[in-house]
């Protein structure tokens, strides 16, 4: 039988050996190897880790793994492994596929919420219940709100309830990362599939009626985002869609628009503007009304029209072959719009109109609505707007339209009274 190994070796060296052993008469084979993960900062010793398996390749691949880990001074005994290293872990080696804001948003509102709750707990002690009564509190108190006393002029901060949204997405990020730490083999079972979430109440879209359309509509024209803010209403764009759009996605002879990314904005230190995927990696190609293709006309023009006038300032194509993929909504100079710019002026307009709470995105909110009430399939109205799902865009859209069920109860009193009619005669 091999000797298990020597007293010197450097961190990330080990040594494998078979191992044959009889226990109440029966025989176990089985290997074992022994890895050097460091020393003791207080006796200087080292620090070894155990790993064994039934074949020789399994301990030969945790070995390795483990080794790579030391390298790198990453390895942590699982044991001793807390919330908040296992969960940057995650998020560093294990949310590749996630996109660039969905994983930003996991770091944020780990860092916000769950570390201060949570961070120091052992991962191997986390239990069902101290998820439970962390999101329990989240509930009762889990934002802190600072304002100022006018008499004093002291900040005071009180404490409120978290939003439903916001602990059902803290849970989302709390399952799946637990969830990884199963398949890795760090825990036993993920304490999260057994809490109980409170329900998202649901909250209907707000979209523009059709008198603040017309209001609207007034109020836009001449505005320098006319066409920008025309576009979305009639196509249904996100903001970020809109904004991102190139000349090449518009086919002025086939009347179509194609969309197959998104303008993101990222902070400085993160590339800023840059180009992302949609939101569900879905590409789609919407037929334009020969309206729509006449704003997307002017639009070009107006373009052509702001190039010479700040002739050497202009920072966008400087050439016809350039322009066929330079954007389509601009500055004055060429560049693109910023998403703060955009919502700013979209803000005064509404107010104007007396719809102070509108959004950009009610725009697109509008849009389905306006298609579904129009007479378009759901399938159509869903290819459009891009949703994954028709299930998605009924249990969106199918609720907020009276004049739906209106015709629907027309329909069905001619088709009613047809029959009658052919019945008696």
């Amino acid at each position: 039988m091999a000797k298990a190994g020597n007293k010197h070796k450097a961190a990330g060296e080990g040594s494998l050996r078979k191992v044959e052993k009889v226990k109440n008469g029966k025989r176990y084979v089985y290997w074992e190897g022994r890895l050097t993960i460091g020393v003791d900062p207080g006796t200087g010793k080292q620090l070894q880790k155990t790993f064994s398996g039934k074949t020789q390749k399994e301990v030969k691949e945790k070995m390795q793994a483990a080794a790579v880990a030391v390298t790198n001074r990453e390895y942590l005994e699982p044991g001793k492994l807390t919330v908040k290293q296992w969960f940057k872990t995650w998020l560093d080696e294990y949310c590749g596929d996630k996109k660039f804001l969905t994983v930003k948003q996991y770091s944020s509102m780990s860092e916000t919420h769950i570390f201060p709750a949570l961070g120091a707990v052992k991962l191997s002690a986390l239990s069902s219940p101290d998820i439970q009564k962390f999101y329990n509190r989240m509930a009762k108190e889990g934002k802190t709100i600072a304002k100022k006393d006018k008499a004093t002029g002291k900040v005071i901060t009180t404490k409120e309830p978290l939003s439903t949204k916001t602990i059902r997405n803290i849970h989302g990020i709390m399952h799946k990362a637990l969830e990884t730490a199963v398949e890795q083999k760090l825990i036993s079972r993920n304490p999260a599939e057994y809490v109980t979430v409170p329900k998202v109440e649901k909250v209907e879209v707000q979209p523009l009626t059709e008198e603040q359309q017309r209001a609207f509509l007034s109020a836009v024209q001449n505005h320098k985002f006319e066409y920008l803010f025309t576009v979305i209403l009639f196509c249904g764009l996100r903001e970020g869609e809109a904004l991102g759009l190139t000349w090449d996605c518009i086919d002025f002879k086939k009347g179509t628009l194609k969309v197959y990314r998104q303008l993101q904005r990222r902070d400085v230190s993160e590339g800023g503007y840059t180009f992302a995927p949609l939101k569900n990696n879905k590409p789609r190609i919407i037929t334009l009304s020969p309206f729509v293709v006449g704003i997307l006309e002017k639009q070009r023009a107006k373009q052509v029209q702001e190039r010479f006038a700040a002739a050497e300032l202009w920072q966008g194509f400087q050439s016809e072959v350039e322009r066929k993929t330079s954007f389509v909504f601009t500055d004055e100079v060429g560049q693109h719009l910023a998403t703060a710019t955009v919502y700013g002026n979209f803000k005064r307009i509404v107010k104007v109109i007396g719809a102070e709470k509108a959004r950009v995105h009610d725009l697109r909110h509008t849009f389905a609505v306006n298609a579904l009430q129009n007479g378009d399939d759901v399938k159509t109205v869903q290819d459009n707007l891009g949703h994954a799902t028709a299930a998605f865009t009924l249990d969106v859209y199918g609720h907020v339209s009276e004049r739906m069920k209106e015709e629907s109860a027309r329909r069905q009193e001619e088709y009613i009274q047809r029959l009658r009619s052919e019945k008696q005669a």
